[in-house]
């Protein structure tokens, strides 16, 4: 059996593709390329004298060879990385963290974020980004994205804070006018200030799975451009409670369909890093799972 002690990066490179799934996200997981990941993993085979992947242009595939030597591996190496952990873990996080986050949610998150998350680590340096579109992490260099919805790309690592309720609001001259609907077909025939990126817009969906494309004249690619038109009186608007719980307070904007279940919609934070997230992101997402409760309850 020959000698594995020279070929740590190798096992490395090996046991974070697996995990990983790709060489392209062991490479980010490792701060590395897919080249060296490949390479590396190249030179442990040739070490071994066995082959652990099966690769091919559309998928990378673990031999048998290869999972008896990912179960016989990873496990060590974990406990490399733990040992590594507890001693970073003492240390306080500094450096940058680069978050983005969607506009609406920013007056919701940021006065904690600012006066507490950021009082309690002072050598972190915030850069915040606000947009609703789902930003590519690797090309724009964001550490962390919270992003409401299911997530469309597949090879980040997900975790879920909490689920937001949705709700139908609309003003009380509106609802004087239109009446309550009791059913999906009567919500549906009502005129909507509609959400609409890039000039589609978004559907309307209940809790039972029914969707529709809501009618209206009113398009707006903000959730801040959607209360006011519902505030105007120029239809209703489908959008996350807690972006009205104020409103729905003060009356200005009432449930227009209270009897019709309305789905929830993860909130999530996502990143790039794989299994081992550096301490700032797993600082950062503990603290929004706690405040992503309190949204939660408007």
């Amino acid at each position: 059996m020959p000698n594995l002690l020279s070929e740590t990066s190798g096992l490395m490179a090996f046991v974070r593709t697996v995990e990983a799934g790709s060489f392209s996200a062991a490479a980010r997981d490792l701060n590395t390329t897919p080249s060296a990941v490949s390479k590396s993993v190249a030179r442990l085979e040739k070490k071994i004298g066995t082959r652990l992947f099966l690769r091919s242009t559309r998928a990378l595939t673990l031999t048998q060879d290869g999972q008896i030597f990912f179960e016989r591996v990873a496990p060590l190496l974990r406990d490399l990385d733990s040992s590594d952990e507890a001693i970073r873990s003492q240390a306080a996080p500094s450096g940058r963290l680069r978050i983005s986050m969607p506009g609406e949610l920013a007056p919701l998150l940021l006065p904690r974020l600012f006066t507490s998350f950021a009082a309690a680590y002072p050598d972190l340096h915030l850069d915040i980004g606000l947009t609703d579109r789902f930003v590519d992490l690797i090309r724009e260099d964001y550490d962390v994205v919270l992003r409401v919805g299911d997530p469309t790309q597949q090879d980040l690592i997900v975790r879920h804070l909490s689920d937001l309720p949705m709700a139908v609001v609309a003003s009380p001259r509106f609802l004087e006018t239109w009446g309550s609907p009791k059913s999906a077909e009567a919500l549906a025939s009502l005129p909507f200030a509609r959400f609409a990126m890039g000039g589609i817009p978004t559907s309307v969906r209940l809790a039972d799975g029914t969707t529709f494309i809501p009618s209206g004249r009113i398009n707006c690619d903000s959730g801040t451009a959607l209360i006011q038109a519902a505030l105007s009186g120029l239809g209703a608007a489908y959008l996350l409670r807690c972006l009205v719980a104020g409103e729905l307070k003060d009356g200005t904007l009432v449930d227009l369909a209270p009897e019709i279940a309305l789905p929830k919609l993860p909130f999530n934070a996502l990143h790039a890093f794989g299994r081992t997230a550096p301490l700032r992101v797993r600082l950062l997402c503990d603290f929004m799972a706690t405040e992503a409760k309190a949204i939660t309850g408007m």
